[in-house]
């Protein structure tokens, strides 16, 4: 009976936090740059590669020129259950919600046509370890940006 209630309120817990996880917008632009990974390991970025533990590389665009990056790159977070929430030229915010209890991740993108480089950050909004699923989804990310590029 005991590990039923404990098991009960443990679900209950983890609802509770995923709903708290759903308040908040992603961090943004600080200087023109994308906001640092906090000490936890449940978020990488591309822009500091001193922070080794959360660097992940950023992808470098072909011809900046040639085409606009954007809409290949709004298609991919689309096509892998994200929500875009905010576009400009050069940044977009998605989210991405966990299948069990809906945990709410930030996905940021800046696009350094100067650079010819796209940075990534993405980052749990609460906990503490994420098990690589931020990191796993920026790699996946920059594959199906690969693909659609190859195939146009």
């Amino acid at each position: 009976m005991y590990i039923i209630l404990l098991t009960v309120a443990i679900v209950i817990a983890l609802f509770a936090t995923a709903r708290m996880s759903r308040d908040g917008q992603a961090p943004g632009l600080v200087d023109g740059r994308l906001t640092p990974c906090p000490g936890a390991p449940h978020c990488v970025c591309s822009e500091y590669p001193d922070a080794a533990e959360h660097f992940v590389e950023p992808l470098d665009i072909a011809s900046p020129d040639a085409d606009n990056p954007s809409a290949r790159l709004r298609a991919a977070i689309v096509e892998l259950g994200g929500i875009v929430r905010s576009e400009r030229a050069d940044y977009i915010s998605a989210t991405f919600a966990s299948s069990l209890f809906g945990f709410v991740d930030d996905l940021e993108i800046r696009i350094d046509q100067q650079a010819a480089k796209i940075h990534f950050r993405s980052s749990s909004r609460i906990g503490y370890n994420d098990m690589d699923v931020n990191r796993k989804r920026v790699e996946a990310l920059k594959q199906r940006f690969l693909q659609s590029a190859a195939a146009s």
